[in-house]
């Protein structure tokens, strides 16, 4: 399984970040945010709490995404 070992967020709810394989990649969780659960991400200063536990990306409050897909729909940087 893949981890996510580090995550930077960028403007336009993007977040940058490298996984354990030594790929950056680059993953935009603006499609997400019509999701309830994710709809507290809306914010910038809520989204920049970004954090990774567990080898994937999470905030406060049990939100988080699957290590695989941010993975799978991020893009190469």
């Amino acid at each position: 399984m893949i981890e996510v070992c580090r995550v930077e967020v960028s403007a336009g709810h993007l977040l940058l970040l490298n996984f354990d394989n030594g790929e950056r990649r680059c993953f935009d969780i603006s499609p997400y945010l019509q999701y309830p659960v994710f709809q507290r991400l809306r914010n910038p200063a809520f989204f920049s709490l970004a954090r990774i536990d567990y080898g994937t990306v999470t905030w406060p409050g049990d939100i988080d995404i699957a290590p695989e897909t941010l993975y799978h729909k991020s893009k190469p940087v």
